[in-house]
């Protein structure tokens, strides 16, 4: 059977989602939970996507195939069972053998927060530390540059020169939700690998007051990573929602 599982979990102390020989990761964690739950026989957890270093899940999503004849319920109980305390499954649902965790998803939706206040170490693995002033007005003309289709190759890091970087972006928005705390949220079709955390740096600089709302424009129609802007840290970044044609 396929079952659709749903989690959430805290990237702090993982090396990203995705497998890598040696190295602490997330899918390693899942893995092991349902390989241990199909009787020992290796279970390959597919994801929507993966999140990189540090990097937090409100909800993640995969599909995994099991042998065993076991509920949607029971399922969800044994892996929280095996599953480390950073890492926890909401749901799991039974879907057709021809669902898939990847290229079933219609959009996803990224929360990306900074502190503007007085650092906070309590906080320092969930919200990027930026503990400076930042003009929101001027952040939120210039994200509305980033709505609808483009080629987001400005933001793409690695592979810029042979991947499709054209996505399209429905919801881009830029609020202060008290006093010291901005939240970013980011709606689209899919989401290319660094893109969240590029624009978010370029929104920061027009929020320094470096650059104009317009500069985002531009930069979007440069189509060349290599002319600028950084990289925001991968702590205040989240993926909090996915929405699947099933």
């Amino acid at each position: 059977m396929r079952f659709l599982i749903t989690l959430s979990y805290d990237g702090s102390n993982y090396m990203g989602y995705q497998n890598q020989p040696g190295l602490h990761t997330v899918q390693e964690q899942i893995e092991y939970a349902l390989t241990k739950i199909n009787n020992g026989k290796r279970t390959t957890f597919t994801s929507s996507g993966r999140t990189d270093k540090g990097v937090h899940a409100k909800m993640q999503c995969g599909h995994a195939d099991l042998d065993i004849n076991i509920t949607e319920y029971k399922l969800k109980r044994a892996m929280n069972s095996n599953l480390p305390s950073d890492i926890h499954v909401i749901n799991t649902q039974i879907v057709s053998d021809s669902f898939h965790a990847r290229y079933n998803v219609v959009e996803k939706t990224y929360e990306y927060y900074i502190n503007t206040g007085e650092y906070n170490p309590l906080q320092r693995n969930y919200v990027f530390q930026y503990n400076y002033h930042l003009n929101v007005e001027k952040m939120q003309e210039g994200i509305k540059y980033l709505l609808g289709k483009h080629d987001f190759r400005s933001f793409v890091t690695e592979n810029k020169d042979k991947e499709n970087c054209i996505r399209t972006i429905s919801t881009a928005t830029v609020e202060r939700i008290n006093d010291d705390i901005i939240k970013f949220t980011f709606t689209g079709n899919g989401f290319l690998r660094y893109q969240i955390r590029n624009m978010v740096g370029i929104l920061i600089r027009v929020g320094e007051e470096k650059e104009p709302p317009l500069y985002v424009k531009e930069f979007l129609n440069r189509k060349d990573r290599s002319l600028g802007g950084k990289t925001a840290p991968s702590e205040g970044l989240y993926l909090t929602d996915i929405k699947y044609n099933k």
